[in-house]
């Protein structure tokens, strides 16, 4: 099976070449060879490397740039991803495509369902919105993959920055009334390449196309984030780090996150068989991978 995967520094494309194997192929390419925003540009990608399923996983992630960069973010987040799920169609192809929980307002006291209302509370959640909107309309044969809080050993991420914090500081404050659940870039990626070979082995399947929420298993807040990762760095034999807990309000952001971005993953679960794996897993074996490196 060949992926071809749109945006080739993001944390999931590196993820998903990381996994590449004589089972998996994975082509990832971002600009200037594939640039989203440009239909043909697409289009000649699909061509060239003749791959069995698309993922879209560039984005204009810039959450808080975004409220002065809407433009830009819809260019990417909305029209860019209409333009990969068309040139897929036209390719007789599935499209899988990476979303977010800042489609959301954030405000609902349980998880989210993928049935729930949407009210995104910035730019970058609208841009993302929009980028479902076009990439349903633009291929019926689609898996719109909605996650959170994603990080991993590849780019910038909150998990690299408290790695990075521990360094200098013994005392660090983090926000601890938003909730969520941290997801490993490494388990998305295994995640996306269990529903690329169920879209390829049921293609007539409806339960296995539209709108899912994966995410990894639990929840917690920031703070609670950054104490699992301390944890796990002192429990290696490094540095002690206290956490101290502070409100949203205690660190104001140009762009609004959401107070739950609790997703319901059983949808998922459901159709494609896949259980991703605790947070907790993820951040352990992310912090012992790191350890080894420079953070």
């Amino acid at each position: 099976m060949r992926l071809l995967v749109t945006g080739r520094e993001g944390q999931v494309a590196q993820a998903l070449l990381a996994l590449a194997s004589n089972e998996v192929e994975v082509v990832a390419l971002g600009r200037p060879v594939l640039d989203i925003t440009d239909r043909a540009s697409v289009d000649r990608a699909i061509a060239e490397h003749r791959p069995d399923v698309v993922v879209n996983a560039a984005a204009y992630t810039a959450v808080d740039k975004a409220e002065s960069e809407e433009d830009a973010a819809f260019a990417v987040n909305g029209e860019g991803a209409g333009n990969v799920a068309a040139s897929a169609a036209a390719a007789g192809l599935p499209v899988i495509h990476v979303s977010t929980d800042y489609v959301f307002a954030g405000d609902k006291a349980e998880p989210y369902r993928e049935d729930d209302e949407t009210g995104p509370q910035g730019a970058y959640g609208r841009s993302k919105l929009e980028g479902e909107r076009q990439v349903a309309a633009a291929n019926p044969d689609h898996a719109i993959l909605r996650t959170a809080w994603v990080y991993g050993p590849f780019g910038a991420n909150f998990l690299k920055t408290m790695l990075r914090l521990s360094e200098t500081r013994d005392e660090v404050r983090v926000v601890a009334d938003q909730r969520g659940t941290p997801t490993y870039a490494p388990d998305i990626a295994e995640a996306i390449v269990a529903v690329a070979r169920a879209l390829r082995r049921e293609p007539d399947s409806r339960a296995l196309r539209g709108v899912f929420h994966m995410v990894s298993g639990g929840e917690t807040t920031w703070a609670g984030f950054a104490e699992a990762v301390f944890e796990r760095l002192a429990a290696g034999g490094g540095k002690t780090v206290r956490v101290v807990p502070i409100t949203t309000a205690d660190y104001p952001t140009p762009a609004r996150r959401p107070a739950n971005s609790r997703l319901d993953t059983s949808r998922f679960t459901s159709a494609f068989g896949h259980t991703m794996p605790a947070w907790t897993d993820g951040v352990s074996r992310c912090v012992a991978l790191l350890a080894k490196t420079p953070f």
